[in-house]
């Protein structure tokens, strides 16, 4: 495996990311891992290098570069949570647009990187930024994955659930069964909009888990099988739209 810190460069700057992938058999397709809240850690990069081991090349950018390029969430008191959540209020659908556009052209560029075909991958936080590249860059997304996407739902006009229409690749949902950042309401109102666009989809409960589970440190949330569980459903997702070059 080869792996890289390096800065990507945005309209806004040096964007700080971790770049790994298999040593032979390139070039390999591409899947962009979009942090969650607690920021880009070594935590997600182990996660990255399950996914390149397998045969992808993983870019897992830092999305608070703007404002923090060294930010981990370091313990869950009010005063640090008020900081993340402040920082989560700095990313958008614009912010996902330009991080997303430099990331596809860092891919275009990369020998290792078969930019031909690309997946992305979003937990919580960032379950509303695959949807937004999605419908950005119809045209390059192959595939889309959010797993327990908070905010799929909102009274904003570009809402993720409002711009499905635009999207034209395959989509997997992982919902927790409880998670207050997804209700099941909301949820609902995702399927019905997915349904009325059109857009390809598998959206999946996994019932008993919580809003986390997929995350090996998280504690009690952790919840092993169904971890399990959303590690297959990728990697099928993942070799029925990326590793079929006819696809």
């Amino acid at each position: 495996m080869i792996e890289q810190h390096l800065d990507i460069p945005t309209a806004d700057g040096a964007m700080n990311s971790f770049v790994v992938h298999p040593e032979e058999g390139g070039p390999h397709p591409v899947v962009l891992f979009y942090m969650d809240a607690p920021g880009k850690r070594e935590e997600l990069h182990d996660m990255a290098r399950r996914i390149a081991a397998v045969g992808y090349c993983v870019l897992l950018p830092n999305l608070y570069y703007r404002r923090d390029r060294d930010y981990r969430l370091k313990e869950r008191t009010p005063e640090a949570m008020a900081q993340m959540f402040a920082l989560m209020a700095t990313l958008n659908a614009a912010t996902t647009e330009c991080d997303t556009r430099a990331l596809l052209a860092y891919a275009d560029a990369l020998p290792a990187a078969d930019a031909t075909r690309i997946g992305a991958l979003g937990y919580c936080m960032s379950g509303p930024f695959v949807v937004w590249a999605a419908a950005a860059f119809a045209d390059r997304l192959r595939c889309i994955a959010s797993v327990y996407g908070a905010n799929l739902v909102t009274g904003e006009p570009d809402s993720p659930h409002r711009v499905l229409q635009r999207v034209r690749c395959e989509c997997y949902f992982a919902c927790a069964e409880i998670d207050r950042w997804a209700t099941p309401a909301q949820i609902q109102t995702l399927q019905a909009a997915l349904q009325a666009a059109g857009t390809p989809h598998r959206l999946e409960w996994y019932p008993g888990a919580e809003h986390g589970f997929a995350f090996p440190q998280r504690g009690a949330i952790y919840n092993r099988a169904a971890a399990e569980r959303h590690w297959e459903r990728l990697f099928s997702l993942f070799r029925r739209r990326l590793q079929d070059a006819a696809a």
